[in-house]
């Protein structure tokens, strides 16, 4: 969009705008209307949305992420929309929708009548988008995390064999992610020497294989290595506020926080800390320079890691350090986040949290991406097919494999589709065959979600949308289980087990479905959807 177009757009949203007076206030309490809708707030509950007169729900996001993306944003299906530059605390209640905040303001208004009039309004005046998306083939071919297959076993032979099994299979090469656990320490970002001989040739293997690497790092420090002592010395960790609190002693000048995760207890990075952010990212670009490393999934960025017993350089709210580990991420094009707090808007790769190998978490994928969308995340990818969590492939009598083959489905025409378990190995030769082709529609459609990126980052319109953002006039508020891709392909995916065919609601129009047929849009339909199909449609 043009800057003369943009600014034509702006006037006509704060014309809208100005039809309710803006408040700047620490409480703000408004009816919820008949027939009024509400997303926002957290990506991980969107499978909850929207919220109306009915709803009984609060949440607080001051220090609390919900394991993923966070947004101090509620917007209205008519217009209405509650904004904070600091954390909410937000309460579905008999009828009547109450924010408040611990420090800040909370900014209330409406920008015309609709989802996609205050969308747009909120996109451009909040989290603006910057005309620059991350690396084209993270949309453009699939991703492959080794998790799953490899756990906390990381190491150089596995990763060629799981690489070249990929393409003996015959997927397309694309991203591959080498998780936790490839390096020496928490914070000593060295490829371990007792697993990798030869690190830097491994990659350069990947890469004449197709593949770009990225490799997890975290915010964490492990409290007894020789980095922690270095750290701590230099006062780049976070620190406990007194003596009564958990502290790893460095020396008798700075007392490091011990901090709770799911790797057990470390110290952390404190990223408020200018010359903390230098040194870590010192030590990412040491790996992009020396080893050919192309980019990095940022991962254990939740802000309830520092929401009691830390102590850092700035003062702020525990959101805050998600977003200065966020920030660090903008300056590679290959990147992963899980944890955000106002990142909408900037060319950060969004993953949904680990779900688990069930078909209600299935179920919630949908709800949860469009949540994402609403929030103003464009660069979004699903979480791992057919789950995140390892111990649900451990025992292969237990592995579902038709949830297996949807969710490849789900992933295909998502922005993103990522893969970790590998087909071939846990499912018949049939069903990974199938999931070889979710993966090869996903190749095609590449440089129609390259433009869609693109186009995202220029306007602020997502890749993918509710049904209500797409088609705002059309009553699609509670359609959760079906979304747009751009604003002419909608995508219909099977999310429960044994389910041949389904409902598929479409906007007036002609829809040409993925069996050739021309839909006639208005109404509810059901068509055909056995295993080996998506069905999904393309307008005429």
């Amino acid at each position: 969009m043009r800057l003369t177009q943009k600014i034509v757009v702006l006037l006509i949203l704060c014309f809208a705008f100005s039809l309710v007076k803006a408040q700047g206030k620490k409480e703000v309490k408004l009816s919820i209307d008949e027939g009024e809708y509400w997303w926002g707030g957290l990506s991980s509950l969107g499978h909850t949305m929207p919220y109306d007169q009915t709803t009984e729900f609060e949440w607080d996001l001051w220090g609390d992420n919900k394991g993923n993306q966070a947004q101090p944003l509620l917007l209205s299906s008519k217009g209405r929309f509650v904004w904070s530059e600091s954390p909410i605390k937000y309460c579905f209640e008999k009828g009547q929708l109450t924010v408040t905040v611990r420090e800040g303001e909370i900014i209330t208004g409406q920008a015309g009548e609709t989802l996609k009039s205050v969308y747009d309004f909120v996109s451009e005046t909040y989290f603006p988008s910057n005309d620059k998306i991350p690396a084209e083939i993270m949309f453009t071919n699939p991703q492959y995390n080794t998790w799953i297959e490899l756990m906390y076993e990381q190491n150089e032979e596995d990763i060629l064999n799981y690489a070249q099994s990929i393409i003996d299979n015959g997927y397309p090469p694309g991203v591959l992610m080498i998780d936790d656990n490839w390096q020496e320490d928490y914070g000593t970002w060295q490829f371990s020497s007792k697993r990798f001989k030869d690190p830097k040739g491994m990659i350069e293997k990947l890469h004449k294989m197709g593949f770009k690497v990225m490799l997890w790092v975290c915010p964490f420090i492990s409290p007894d290595s020789q980095i922690f002592r270095k750290l701590a010395e230099e006062n780049k960790l976070l620190l406990a506020p007194d003596k009564k609190q958990n502290i790893l002693w460095a020396n008798t000048k700075n007392k490091a926080a011990a901090v709770r995760w799911w790797n057990g207890i470390s110290a952390c990075l404190d990223l408020s800390n200018l010359e903390t952010r230098q040194w870590f990212q010192e030590q990412l670009d040491i790996l992009v320079d020396e080893y050919g490393v192309d980019g990095f999934k940022f991962d254990a960025g939740d802000a309830r890691f520092y929401k009691e017993g830390v102590v850092s350089k700035i003062e702020g709210t525990p959101n805050d350090h998600t977003t200065y580990f966020a920030e660090i991420g903008l300056q590679y094009p290959f990147n992963e986040y899980r944890a955000s707090w106002k990142m909408a808007g900037l060319p950060l790769v969004q993953r949904l949290r680990d779900k688990n190998h069930h078909w209600e978490d299935l179920q919630k994928l949908v709800g949860d991406q469009m949540a994402q969308s609403v929030m103003g995340y464009a660069y979004t990818c699903p979480d791992m097919i057919g789950g995140g969590q390892y111990t649900s492939f451990l025992n292969l009598d237990e592995i579902d494999q038709e949830l297996i083959v949807r969710s490849a489905q789900v992933h295909a025409l998502m922005p993103m589709m990522q893969f970790s378990v590998s087909p071939w190995r846990v499912l018949s030769e049939e069903n990974a065959q199938l999931c070889r082709e979710a993966a090869l529609l996903h190749e095609s459609m590449g440089e129609h979600f390259v433009a869609l990126a693109k186009k995202a980052s220029k306007t602020g319109e997502p890749i993918v949308k509710p049904m209500a953002l797409a088609f705002p006039e059309g009553g699609f508020e509670k359609v959760n289980d079906q979304f747009v891709l751009g604003n002419d392909i909608i995508v219909t995916p099977v999310l429960e087990k044994g389910m041949r065919s389904r409902e598929v609601i479409l906007p007036k129009g002609k829809w040409e479905g993925v069996d050739g047929k021309i839909y006639k849009g208005g109404k509810i339909i059901v068509v055909d959807a056995p295993l080996h199909v998506l069905p999904y449609f393309k307008k005429r």
